[in-house]
């Protein structure tokens, strides 16, 4: 597969000619002189026509669907998905109205808040990472709303690995004309899998990937996909949504590597990455067999239930740091590695033997604060957009949450701008170490 946007880099890098456009570097350094900009020949992203479109054209071909690049994650997806999704319900003549699972990235929040779209929830789960929604939940949802939703957004996998029944949703919201997006960050590559479990394959209108986090891509590399058989001006109105929302100055580093990564995926990747599932279903049926307990069903993640093997998330975490395996997340129940088929052959023996040199203590029955969803007292927007104030969370008790500030990882909020906190929700954020809240000044 050509590489359109990595061959016009070394070319121009070969001229050697002097740089009199941005960046200010001007191509000094052994990663700036692929840096670049919207020069003549480089194309631009968000009105490409050349080198970019080949490229997104191959990615389109790799992923069966129509794919355009992202060189600010899936963040920017996401605000695209969501601004689709209202050009969608605008042209039936219906204000936006989405259903989210409830552990929606906090970028998902945002970009509500930013379009003044109206949300309602989807609970249920033993963390508020996870949200199990089933096709039966959403067809529950539908026969007794009094109208339909625009679309349905569902986050799979989640944090911990968890995978959400897309096929069957999808089933529910096709019969009923209701989009499904799917925040598939995780997931990039489920496409390249034997049987493809990626959400376009399984019926999903839309959805992001994430490259770099499982596939071999920079940090910031992302996907958006449009299902070939969704509704024409998604696509077509696909470029002007990632530009409302991005930078009109994308990395070319980035972009690069998009390009780079469609020649690695049509190559191998797939009998890699088959070869590679397997062994890490070995070692987890060895770790089970020894003791230890998981969560999740995604095959490139170890999501380890910590407490069952006698250890809080962050001990755990500790211990395996100090043999100088970095975890992607823990909390105080879980510890969540990420693999890919870039982990060598002997990093995976030396950890098998890391792990089987823990000692398994007793169990800790421990469990999280339950968490019922907490009142609204005004829409996600208001709520962002009003003067706040920062304070203890024992202080926020009967007060509004303002803008949400969770960090990443895991990015999922626990309460939304615009819920009113409450003492169940005090105890959530005590029990996960949040100590301050931004909630709206009175």
């Amino acid at each position: 597969m050509n590489t359109p946007i990595c061959e016009f880099l070394e070319n121009y890098v070969q001229k050697g000619a002097t740089r009199l456009h941005m960046p200010g570097h001007k191509g000094i350094g052994e990663t700036e002189k692929y840096d670049l900009t919207e020069i003549d020949g480089a194309d631009s992203l968000y009105e490409a026509s050349g080198i970019i479109a080949q490229s997104e054209k191959n990615a389109g071909g790799l992923f069966g669907a129509h794919t355009f690049y992202s060189a600010e994650g899936s963040s920017l997806a996401i605000r695209a998905m969501l601004y689709l999704a209202t050009l969608h319900a605008a042209s039936r003549g219906e204000k936006a109205r989405v259903l989210a699972g409830r552990n929606a990235h906090k970028t998902f929040v945002s970009a509500v808040a930013l379009l003044g779209t109206e949300v309602e929830w989807l609970t249920g789960g033993g963390s508020y990472l996870s949200c199990r929604v089933t096709a039966e939940t959403v067809r529950e949802y539908f026969e007794n709303a009094q109208s339909l939703p625009t679309a349905v957004y569902l986050t799979s996998p989640d944090y911990l690995g968890n995978m959400a029944d897309i096929a069957g949703v999808a089933r529910v919201c096709r019969e009923n004309g209701v989009l499904l997006l799917v925040d598939n960050a995780h997931g990039a590559y489920l496409k390249f899998l034997p049987e493809s479990m990626h959400p376009i394959d399984l019926g999903a209108h839309m959805c992001c990937d994430s490259a770099h986090k499982t596939l071999p891509a920079l940090t910031g590399c992302a996907y958006l996909h449009v299902a070939k058989d969704a509704p024409q001006m998604l696509s077509e109105n696909a470029k002007n949504a990632l530009a409302l929302f991005g930078s009109t100055s994308p990395s070319y580093l980035l972009l690069a590597s998009l390009d780079a990564a469609n020649k690695y995926l049509a190559e191998n990747y797939r009998e890699k990455l088959a070869a590679f599932v397997g062994r890490l279903e070995l070692l987890k049926k060895e770790l089970r067999a020894h003791g230890y307990a998981f969560s999740g069903n995604e095959p490139l993640k170890l999501t380890f239930n910590t407490k069952a093997y006698g250890y809080l998330g962050a001990e755990m975490a500790e211990y395996l740091t100090g043999q100088n395996f970095v975890p992607e997340f823990y909390d105080p129940d879980f510890l969540v590695l990420m693999f890919t088929p870039e982990i060598s052959e002997g990093e995976m023996a030396r950890l098998r033997k890391v792990l089987l040199a823990l000692p398994k203590r007793t169990e800790i029955f421990v469990f999280p604060p339950r968490l019922s969803l907490p009142e609204r007292a005004m829409h996600p927007r208001e709520a962002v957009l009003s003067a706040c104030e920062k304070l203890p969370v024992e202080k926020c008790v009967g007060k509004t949450l303002a803008a949400v500030t969770v960090g990443c990882p895991p990015a999922v909020p626990i309460a939304v701008s615009g819920e009113v906190i409450d003492e169940s929700t005090v105890k959530c954020f005590k029990y996960y170490g949040i100590s301050h809240c931004n909630v709206v000044k009175e």
